[in-house]
């Protein structure tokens, strides 16, 4: 029996993107390997409210005393916590069938789930690239409404602004780090650009200074020009790879840094279509960078089966409702070079 009726279509189509819908969060998660670890930490996680509260951790109590005998101790009341507040974004796309497209498909019900799957495979691919292009933003697109990114998140500038509703120049604790290899003084080289023969250096020192105890970078995001570099430092040693890492595990190609005491993928991060910023790499502590979503728009489908009021068409949409946040931006690091050509 042919589905050639716009109340039968609508429902098909319904029921097409329902029986989809609960794997929209892992088609997102997956296009990208930050966002696929984050996913495997359970770093996406729900909210509710009007906005977002990360709770921090931001001093001390100030009590610590060295003493002996009956000297006296240092209890003290100190406020040791505090929220950054995030306003979570709304995004979504939007599956659309003409009704001329419906009647030109209606002769079989394979027809006409060959053309859902195509409007289907379309919109997914789009909610993916757009999401992963948001990812590494700065939020100011349309008027503010995009989620903030990588480049909010860890600016080239962490001493100005303000983030998560907090200042950056008043709270230093709040600050990620920026290096420029055009102009930061290296321990370990005099380089200033970065190169198969300053990478690895340059790596080693962000990782060192980023870490405390266990804490620090567990994974290194590259542009491919530093891939690239990387790639040319490690070539003569034969384990450059490990598929025991997390990227690899996730499916994600991935070269292995052994430095600073620690071990952890270097991933390209460019390619075709990437919003990565050139020639920047990010040291990223992935403990402490979540996506936050709304419980009831979590990457899943809304508004009900559409008819526009104008339009012979069916319309449904898929999106979510949520923002990047961090809670420890101590950890975190970007490396950029100014210059390149010097």
């Amino acid at each position: 029996m042919s589905l050639n009726t716009n109340e039968r279509l609508q429902e098909a189509l319904s029921l097409a993107i329902e029986d989809r819908s609960t794997g929209y969060q892992d088609l997102v998660s997956n296009a990208n390997v930050l966002l696929a670890i984050m996913k495997s930490k359970g770093m996406w996680k729900p909210f509710e409210g009007p906005t977002i509260r990360e709770r921090l951790l931001y001093n001390e109590s100030g009590t610590y005393t060295r003493y002996s005998g009956y000297q006296f101790l240092n209890p003290k009341p100190a406020e040791l916590v505090n929220d950054a507040e995030f306003t979570p974004k709304m995004a979504a796309v939007s599956v659309v069938l003409s009704m001329e497209e419906i009647l030109q498909n209606s002769g079989s019900t394979a027809q006409l789930l060959n053309i859902m799957e195509t409007h289907l495979e379309a919109a997914e691919t789009e909610l993916e690239d757009r999401f992963v292009e948001d990812l590494h933003s700065n939020g100011t697109a349309d008027g503010g409404r995009q989620i903030g990114g990588l480049q909010l998140a860890i600016p080239t500038d962490p001493t100005t602004g303000t983030y998560g509703g907090i200042s950056r120049a008043d709270n230093a604790i709040w600050r990620p780090s920026a290096y420029d290899a055009d102009t930061f003084s290296w321990d370990q080289t005099s380089a200033t650009q970065v190169t198969s023969a300053s990478i690895k250096p340059m790596y080693n020192q962000i990782v060192i200074e980023r870490s405390r105890g266990k804490t620090g970078p567990d994974l290194i995001l590259a542009a491919q020009e530093h891939y690239g570099a990387y790639m040319a430092a490690t070539e003569a040693i034969q384990r450059i790879s490990d598929g025991g890492g997390m990227a690899a595990k996730l499916g994600f190609p991935a070269l292995k840094f052994y430095g600073a005491g620690k071990s952890m993928d270097v991933v390209l991060e460019g390619g075709i279509g990437s919003a990565m910023p050139s020639d920047t790499t990010y040291f990223m502590a992935t403990d402490h960078i979540c996506f936050r979503y709304h419980k009831d728009r979590n990457f899943s489908k809304f508004g009900g089966k559409q008819t526009p009021v104008n339009q012979d068409a069916v319309v449904q949409h898929i999106g979510f409702y949520g923002e990047l946040t961090l809670k420890n931006p101590l950890h975190m690091a970007k490396l950029y070079d100014s210059d390149t050509a010097s």
